[in-house]
């Protein structure tokens, strides 16, 4: 594996590789590796002649009162775990190396839009943070060039609006949402998950628990959407702290359901302790 640190170095190494026919599968981190990150770089080995990893915490996703200093940042551990998953190269880059111009200039995205994808549930709760990621995510995929994108299903939004970047910037990308990994115990796999303390990682587990009922009641019809949101809302209340909010949406819009035949998700994002965790279920509609 080839750790490479500088922009112009990774984009002419790959242009070289897609010259002698390799395809190319890209996973973009904030590092902090876990399983969930790992299954993807095995996606893309699976799917790609050659894989490409990146590890950059992105200052400009992050809120003024988020968690930028103490993003967890264990390069030597992430490195030796994608030598064993098989990247081919990591991409390391300084935040001067991403953002030449500095932080403080207007990050604009020519031809990408903002749909409701990008404002409702996490977009109304972090403003801002979702400009960084398709600001961030283009830049790299403006090095890499043409590309498989792998994303987690757990970041459904983010996925959904990175899909929305590729689409309306014209890119020859291809994005490919993978499964969310989960703990035995049905935790979803997070960077965020080791700020929990025991007593509140037990709590925690009332959030994948939540949405699994939903997705179960959901699929046997026999309760209004807008009656099963309250119930669970308030089933989830006794154990985390904070919820901002449990909504179930279609799938492709990410507009409030109306229909229990269209493509659903059911998303939740709550603080437990002062970790906010997010989770999601997706839910098929059943055949008539």
């Amino acid at each position: 594996m080839k750790i490479i640190k500088n922009p112009e170095q990774l984009s002419l190494l790959l242009a070289r590789e897609r010259s002698r026919g390799k395809t190319i599968g890209f996973v973009p981190t904030m590092g902090a590796l876990h399983e969930g990150h790992l299954s993807l770089v095995r996606a893309a080995k699976r799917e790609n002649d050659l894989v490409v990893v990146s590890i950059f915490v992105n200052p400009t996703q992050f809120g003024p009162r988020e968690d930028l200093k103490k993003y967890p940042r264990v390069f030597k551990q992430d490195s030796r775990l994608l030598k064993k998953g098989g990247a081919d190269y990591l991409f390391y880059p300084s935040v001067k190396a991403m953002y030449p111009e500095g932080l403080d200039r207007p990050l604009v995205i020519r031809g990408a839009t903002w749909p409701q994808i990008a404002r409702n549930l996490c977009g109304k709760f972090r403003p801002g943070h979702f400009q960084g990621v398709v600001t961030v995510v283009s830049k790299l995929l403006g090095i890499t060039g043409d590309c498989r994108l792998y994303l987690g299903a757990k970041d459904y939004q983010q996925a959904a609006v990175l899909t929305r970047m590729v689409r309306d910037l014209g890119l020859k990308v291809r994005v490919r949402m993978m499964p969310t990994v989960r703990e035995k115990d049905g935790l979803a796999m997070s960077s965020r998950n080791r700020y929990l303390l025991p007593r509140e990682r037990a709590r925690a587990l009332a959030i994948s628990k939540t949405l699994k009922g939903i997705k179960r009641e959901i699929r046997a019809g026999k309760v209004p959407i807008g009656v099963l949101k309250a119930k669970y809302r308030k089933a989830l209340e006794r154990s985390v702290d904070r919820i901002q909010y449990l909504e179930i949406v279609d799938a492709e819009t990410l507009r409030p359901a109306v229909s229990r035949r269209a493509h659903l998700v059911a998303l939740a994002a709550c603080f437990v302790g002062k970790t906010r965790l997010i989770d999601n279920v997706i839910i098929q509609p059943r055949r008539q």
